[in-house]
This record gives C-alpha cells, structure tokens and sequence, in this order.
C-alpha cells in the first residue's frame, strides 16, 4: 500500500513551508493566487487526504454542528433538518444528522459527540416522555439547543412553539363553529407539548361555560395508527362528540381513515382540527383545519442561538437559560362546519 501523503510532502512540491500549507488548508491564511494554484495542485498531484483529527485539535472546532432528532421520515422533521442545514451552512458550519428512533442509547452516543469534538454543538429535538436519564446526559453539557419538545430539569437555551395558544385556537374555532361536545385526541400524557395543548383546550372550553370532560381527552401517541383507533373508539360510543382536536396532523389523517371506513362525512358527521400544517394537511379530502408551527422557523432560531453560542466561546448560563417561544396561527380549510343535528349512533 501506498504511503500517505503528509503536509511536508505538500510542503516541498509546493516550494513553501509545512507552516503556510497548514495555515492555508485550515483556511486561516490568506495567499497569492500563484501560491494558492502551486498548493492546490500539488495536494491534487499527491491525493492528498486532510486528517481530521489532526485539523480538529488544531483549531480546537470540528466546523460542524449536529441535528439530534427521531426520525427523518416525518415530514415536520425533514422540514426542520433542511432549515437547520441551510442556516448552519450560512454560519459556516456543516451538518451532521443525527437520528435517535426514540433511543436513549441513541441520544448518548451523540451527545458524546460533543466530548470528542466531533462536534460543535447539538440542535436537539426528542418526542418521548424522560425518565430522567436523558435530562442528566443533557445537564452535564453545553452548546445545547433544546427544540419542539421539553426535557425536563433541563435548563439550556430552548425553542418552542406556544402550544396552549395553539389547543385554545383550536379549540376556539371548533367552539365557534356551534360544537359543544368536542373531543381531544393526543400524544404521550408526560409530554411537554401535550401537557400544554391541553391546557390550551381547557382554557377554551372554560372561557365558553363549558365543563371539562376527561373522558374525552385521548392520551397515546402522535402516530397515524393512534388517530385510527381513536377515532373508532369516539364514535362507537353513544354519546360520540361532534368535533375533535387532535394533537398532530398524522393523528387526524388516521381519523380521517377510520371515519371514511365508518361511512362518516368530515366534516358533515365529524368536524376536526389538527395541529403542524405539514404539507400534506392541504392534499387530503377534505384538507384539514391546522395549526400552523413552523418547522422551518424553528430550527432558524435554535441554529441562530447556537452559533451565538459558539462565538462567545462560553457556555449558556447555569440559570436562567432563554426559552424562546414562537407564534401559531390557524389554518382554515375544510374540514369544520357546524354540527349535525341529529348526533352519531351506532345505528347510523
């Protein structure tokens, strides 16, 4: 095998020193156009292959930020990776996607990461409830952003939507449209976004005279499959609502399923809102009233904090890390008119 080639070996082809190569290759030198042509040639003539360890240690920065979040085939997490990498390769800095599938053992492989400075900082997003052990793993680290979701005991600098403004918005418009017996189907009961949007729709229901009732209140998890079994539960009962809030978009696709199976009419039998807007919210039939968060903005801002971060060269503070919140707004489609007269049975 051949032997490697080294900076030194640049060095004399290039008829300058070990010093100005390294410098150069580590873009913190700035040359004549000849010197730089001799360089770049001589590194194309040699094959040469910058060791990135080396170039790590050197500079004390791996130039490269990760995206810790659970799967890319969500679409409202493929949105937030493309505006992650945009803003990360605007700040000079590349892109490592990091996918958990909902593991701790995932989650600690990278945050160790960041000890062996491979990388900069961490974007980091997870979806299910904490026991605990991912908020000690988180705490003892800096240059975190946390996004979407809480863990709790964790104080780093955060990014969240306004989840109780979202369910009272939600809630609110489903209450405006004549409904009285209004359904919320949702995620993982422990979960920071849950928690909230519920509080939202209790808020709602409140500011209408109108008591809360638990047992319409669906706790499981933000998947398609939840949403299809939930629906079938609501309207095989006898006192079925006449409208539901679910808590993500891919539950009220499952519920759309289910209803259209049932033989149901959305939303002539059932009205319902979701919560995300993600793309495809506008595709189906009938295209769903949302809840617009904005994935895209979302991850602006955890890359905009993370890189401020980074150039201070100091890590967020022990108390008091921001919690930087951003705004929802309603999405009006199709799928909420006022509710029939006659209510749902099994006899329909």
């Amino acid at each position: 095998m051949a032997k490697a080639s080294t900076i030194r070996d640049i060095a004399a082809l290039a008829k300058v020193s070990k010093a100005t190569v390294s410098r150069y290759l580590n873009g913190t030198l700035d040359l004549p156009q000849e010197t730089r042509r001799r360089i770049d040639d001589a590194v194309l003539a040699l094959n040469y292959r910058q060791n990135s360890l080396a170039r790590r240690l050197s500079i004390g920065s791996s130039e490269m930020i990760g995206l810790v979040m659970p799967d890319v085939a969500n679409p409202f997490f493929a949105e937030l990776a493309d505006a992650v990498e945009q803003a990360a390769f605007e700040g000079g800095f590349g892109l490592a996607l990091c996918i958990t599938r909902n593991q701790l053992a995932r989650e600690a492989l990278y945050l160790g990461w960041l000890d062996t400075q491979h990388l900069d900082g961490l974007i980091f997003a997870t979806n299910r409830p904490d026991d605990g052990s991912l908020g000690k793993l988180i705490g003892e680290r800096s240059n975190i952003v946390l996004i979407d979701e809480d863990v709790p005991g964790v104080d780093i600098p955060k990014v969240f939507v306004d989840n109780i403004e979202g369910g009272y918005l939600a809630t609110r418009h489903l209450l405006d449209a004549g409904h009285t017996r209004i359904a919320h189907v949702t995620g993982p009961a422990a979960l920071f976004t849950v928690r909230e949007r519920l509080a939202g729709y209790r808020r709602a229901l409140d500011t209408a005279h109108i008591p809360f009732d638990a047992s319409l209140v669906l706790f499981g998890s933000y998947e398609r499959r939840f949403g299809q079994t939930a629906a079938a539960e609501l309207v095989a009962r006898d006192d079925a609502p006449t409208a539901i809030f679910a808590g993500s978009d891919y539950l009220a696709v499952g519920m759309l399923e289910t209803l259209r199976d049932c033989g149901l009419d959305v939303p002539g039998d059932m009205s319902i809102v979701g919560f995300d807007d993600m793309e495809f919210a506008s595709l189906l039939m009938p295209p769903i009233t949302t809840l617009k968060q904005s994935a895209r903005e979302m991850g602006s801002a955890g890359v905009a904090i993370l890189l401020a971060m980074l150039a201070d060269h100091s890590p967020a503070p022990a108390t008091g890390a921001p919690v930087q919140r951003l705004p929802v707004r309603l999405i009006e489609r199709a799928s909420v008119a006022p509710p029939r007269k006659k209510p749902l049975s099994n006899a329909d």
